[in-house]
């Protein structure tokens, strides 16, 4: 097994210049992931556990160079909202129920990269993925507006926690802002005059230390508060509390299981997928499986609960300049030191701060360049990314995600059935044009080269018959040979090849003869399945198109028969031209 495909090889300024954005990224995702924990409802320690192991067992199992795998806000809150129900006596045992959930959840990523179903990612368009990072920039972005103003808010929902903030403006707290707007302004003024340097670790040290000494909690300034130091210990008795549960209660578990199973596989592969594509990377979701799978499963032995690939802390990653899984294992690297020795300090960092650099990553999560793009290029896919960033905003990331899978399965789906097609005329340069079907289109007098551009199935079939129809109206038509371009057609299948024969049936009575040509070996291989070489005749199947000319031209000089109707008894196939 090829272990550590993310270290890829780095000369020495290289890896320092990773070994230093692991640093950078573990002062920015530790107070991060201690809220994840508060979200799950585990101790803010755990938090930290999720940094530590499974960061190296992605790193040890995974494929992509960039994918930070660690505690995430999405898989935080379902399972804390699938748990709930369930009314945990005690924190001990919520704290084994996360252990649980995150090992079930190994098993079921496990399961799919024995299935190999990686494939799924490939529903995820570049379209919908710009669309949903803007909404899960805008959701983590308004979600520490009320940290950064110091106003407090109730409700999980983002649209009611802009609108608590907005009504509580006139409350807030002036000190919190203070800080808020002084970390703000600097760190984005060293992103601006020194884009290389740590900013965003200075600042947390600055206030850490000002947050010491000048007693922001007495002031009023909200602190994360005291956290547990030492390494976490490896352990499988958390596995003893199924003993004790009722079949509703584990089927509520295997639930919550997949959920999280689910949403770490698209989102990981999303994530994964766009940071490969910016830097020229080449990711195996299949591989990334099992290192997500190992990552669950170290993070549940060892105390944390269910991790995932978050685009929020691998855009921090990239932001703090790491070009590798070097960087992410530094950063497990310095949370163990943390873990050990710096716990301490840790109590004093505002939570205002925490807030500022999540609301940074959260902007630069919100790509209003590829949006533009894609808004003056295409304004069809632009709305369909702007209703995957408002369903994420809405509704969840979760929603968000099957979202934006039914919408690039509908675009595939879409171009298949409605394909690119029109009748091949030649424009005097030795290459041809395709000009839009419609009655009397010819390529040349009594010769139709017609080219389909997508297989032929049952959801298609139908608008392959109109278009054939169209270019041989008004009847009896001149047309004398119809030729179908099937190039592009890699697949025909038996409700379409039904289609086929009667089309060759209803076209010989007119006497028109219908021909196919440059057809790949795979179509071939349905045609003789389905039986269409033998109604369509092997001499009316030709390699390529000048060959179909050839044999048109050469039947040029046959006397003309009799053209009979197209459609004959029930009409069963007549289609209304004026849609052709």
């Amino acid at each position: 097994m090829n272990l550590f495909r993310g270290l890829r090889p780095l000369q020495r300024a290289g890896a320092v210049r990773g070994a230093l954005a692991g640093i950078v990224l573990a002062a920015m995702d530790i107070p991060q992931v201690l809220g994840y924990a508060k979200i799950a409802g585990m101790p803010v320690v755990t938090g930290l556990y999720t940094l530590l192991l499974p960061l190296v067992a992605f790193a040890a199992f995974g494929s992509s160079r960039y994918l930070v795998v660690a505690a995430d806000s999405a898989t935080a809150a379902v399972f804390a909202g699938g748990v709930s129900s369930m009314n945990p006596s005690a924190q001990v045992e919520h704290i084994a129920l996360a252990g649980v959930v995150a090992l079930l959840t190994a098993a079921i990523l496990l399961l799919a990269r024995l299935l190999r179903l990686g494939f799924i990612a490939d529903f995820l368009s570049r379209t919908v993925l710009v669309g949903f990072l803007a909404g899960v920039g805008l959701q983590v972005g308004i979600s520490v507006l009320s940290e950064m103003l110091g106003v407090p808010v109730n409700s999980r929902r983002t649209v009611v926690q802009l609108w608590e903030v907005l009504h509580g403006l006139p409350r807030a707290h002036l000190p919190t802002l203070a800080v808020s707007a002084t970390v703000l302004g600097f760190v984005l003024l060293l992103r601006r005059i020194a884009p290389r340097f740590p900013g965003a670790l200075v600042a947390v040290i600055a206030a850490i230390t000002a947050s010491f000494a000048l007693d922001f909690a007495g002031h009023g300034i909200a602190t994360i508060g005291p956290v547990a130091g030492g390494l976490p210990h490896l352990r499988l008795s958390d596995l003893l509390i199924l003993r004790g549960m009722s079949w509703g209660e584990l089927e509520l578990l295997l639930t919550v299981s997949i959920s999280c199973a689910v949403i770490i596989l698209t989102q990981s592969a999303a994530t994964s997928r766009i940071y490969a594509a910016k830097h020229y990377e080449q990711v195996s979701e299949n591989i990334d499986l099992l290192g997500l799978s190992a990552a669950n499963a170290v993070s549940a032995l060892s105390g944390g609960f269910v991790v995932n690939g978050s685009p929020t802390q691998t855009a921090m990653m990239e932001l703090a300049g790491g070009q590798s899984q070097l960087s992410q294992v530094t950063t497990a690297v310095v949370v163990g030191i943390v873990l050990l020795f710096l716990t301490g300090p840790l109590q004093y960092l505002p939570s205002c701060v925490l807030g500022v650099l999540v609301f940074l990553v959260a902007l630069h999560l919100i790509d209003l360049k590829a949006l533009r793009e894609i808004q003056g290029e295409s304004p069809q896919e632009y709305a369909l990314a702007v209703m995957t960033a408002a369903v994420v905003l809405l509704l969840g990331v979760e929603q968000g995600i099957v979202l934006a899978m039914v919408l690039s399965l509908l675009r595939v789906v879409r171009h298949s059935y409605h394909p690119h097609s029109g009748v091949l005329v030649a424009n005097g340069t030795g290459s041809w044009n395709l000009v839009p079907v419609a009655p009397n289109v010819a390529t040349e007098p009594g010769l139709v080269l017609y080219r389909f551009g997508a297989e032929l199935f049952y959801a298609n079939a139908g608008r392959f018959l109109e278009e054939v129809s169209c270019v041989l109206q008004p009847m009896p038509s001149a047309v004398r040979w119809v030729v179908v371009d099937a190039e592009a057609m890699t697949h025909v299948d038996y409700t379409a090849s039904r289609v086929v024969m009667q089309l060759k049936s209803d076209l010989t009575r007119a006497g028109i003869d219908l021909a196919f040509a440059r057809m790949p070996w795979d179509l071939r291989s349905d045609f003789d399945r389905h039986h269409l070489t033998e109604a369509i005749g092997p001499a009316r199947i030709f390699n390529r198109l000048h060959d179909a000319i050839s044999a048109f031209e050469g039947m040029a000089n046959m006397p003309e028969e009799s053209v009979g109707k197209l459609y004959s008894g029930s009409g069963e196939h007549q289609v209304d031209v004026s849609e052709g």
